[in-house]
């Protein structure tokens, strides 16, 4: 379990570059995070409230832009600094016909995902208010069919706050550690976590600590 009476502050977040193959991707030395989640999912909101600031945008084109937009960021846990790389993902599931993510995605970002080393943790947001999708079951399918042994995947469930107390209860009975977001971080009730415990919770996760 992360110990969340360390201090943690988020020092610098910044966008690098964006690519759409991999000749365009910049090399880096720092694990990473890939961000996955169905369009509509609140994955930028998600990623501003994780690193800080508003640095990720909502595509004006769902479905049909197959970016990779890549951030570094800095964050002191306790009295250590740790730097680190975030992918942010365009979102799936926009297509009006079923398609599976190699078709949607297609070549270049499936490749990035497979190849890229440096990527240590899969970030998989789910809407919490629509489990059990077959898209994002297809995608858990498609992630343990290449992760590594040093490479993990998390589920984080967003739209928490829109769940009824009810859902809100059943979906923690079903996933019992469950990583939870919502809109205003400040609003969820602590024994449903935190904003940090979330932090920490990834951080530790993407060092292959827990």
């Amino acid at each position: 379990m992360p110990n969340n009476n360390l201090n943690l502050k988020v020092l610098e977040s910044r966008f690098m570059c964006s690519a759409t193959n991999m000749a365009q991707i910049p090399p880096t030395s720092l694990p990473e995070m890939a961000f996955l989640g169905r369009s509509n999912v609140g994955k930028s909101s998600f990623i501003n409230q994780l690193l800080g600031r508003k640095i990720a945008k909502s595509s004006a084109t769902p479905g049909k832009t197959q970016m990779a937009n890549f951030f570094t960021t800095t964050w002191q846990l306790g009295a250590e600094k740790i730097a680190f790389g975030c992918i942010d993902l365009p979102g799936f599931g926009y297509a009006k016909v079923s398609k599976s993510l190699q078709e949607e995605w297609g070549a270049f970002l499936c490749t990035l995902l497979q190849q890229r080393s440096s990527i240590k943790l899969f970030l998989h947001l789910i809407d919490a208010r629509h489990l059990h999708l077959s898209q994002d079951e297809n995608v858990q399918v498609f992630l343990q069919s290449f992760v590594k042994p040093d490479q993990s995947i998390r589920c984080v469930y967003t739209k928490f706050d829109k769940l009824t107390s009810h859902a809100k209860h059943a979906l923690l009975q079903e996933h019992p550690n469950a990583l939870v977001s919502v809109l205003k971080p400040s609003t969820l009730k602590s024994k449903f976590g935190s904003l940090k415990h979330l932090q920490i919770t990834l951080l530790n996760a993407l060092l292959g600590r827990i």
